[in-house]
């Protein structure tokens, strides 16, 4: 099993990015038998559909999950959806500033998440880790990956978890900022929280596998049929 894990570089004249620290830290780990393949994307907007699919196509996912910076946020947070807009207040790092334009144009509205929510969040509740559901990604370059990442399995027809988690800022960075009014979170409370939806991902789609294989075993009966087993 092989888990894609991107985060990206730092933007908005930030000097650092949390994804970018957690997607390196848990490159080439190994975590519930998955091995991790993380990588560190540019925040530009022109050049992130192509770099995703050079990655999927030369590495082969089993599931895709997406980290993001959501200065301000107060936790972790598992989104639901990705929307097809490109609208920003800041340019990205080439200088580009969407304006409400299409992701892409003939795509739909918007793309659910295929992610284990409800079970990731039990899990960090479980785990003394804050975390939430959020029903928007914004409409910057981590709603864009999540949707095309979304729109490439989709057009595929694999039916394997795709996704995103957006990570609050690092202290330093809300020390840089107003401290009295901006939440953070330790770096390693971050990595256990993306260690722990890892596993669980890995956990719901060998028992989504296991489950499949025992329906097939089992011959379909009609009302009223007598089913007399086999025998071995």
């Amino acid at each position: 099993m092989r888990i894609v894990l991107y985060g990206f570089e730092p933007f908005g004249g930030e000097a650092i990015n949390p994804s970018q620290l957690v997607a390196r830290a848990l490159d080439g780990a190994q975590i519930g038998g998955a091995q991790i393949v993380g990588h560190v994307l540019p925040v530009e907007t022109g050049s992130l559909p192509a770099r995703l699919q050079g990655i999927l196509q030369s590495e082969p996912p089993t599931a895709i999950l997406g980290l993001g910076q959501a200065g301000g946020s107060p936790s972790l947070a598992v989104e639901r959806i990705a929307v097809n807009v490109l609208e920003s207040t800041i340019p990205d790092n080439q200088g580009y500033q969407g304006k409400g334009e299409a992701i892409r144009e003939e795509g739909p509205a918007g793309l659910l998440s295929t992610l284990p929510a409800t079970e990731i969040l039990e899990h960090w509740r479980a785990s003394a880790i804050p975390g939430y559901l959020s029903n928007s990604a914004g409409t910057f370059c981590c709603n864009q990956g999540l949707y095309e990442t979304l729109a490439w399995a989709r057009e595929r027809d694999k039916a394997l978890p795709v996704g995103f988690i957006h990570l609050p800022y690092l202290p330093g960075q809300a020390a840089e900022h107003d401290p009295a009014r901006t939440p953070s979170m330790a770096l390693d409370t971050m990595k256990k929280g993306v260690e722990l939806a890892i596993e669980t991902i890995i956990a719901n789609q060998r028992r989504r596998v296991e489950e499949a294989s025992k329906g097939a075993e089992e011959p379909k009966r009609t009302k009223g049929e007598l089913w007399i087993p086999r025998g071995r």
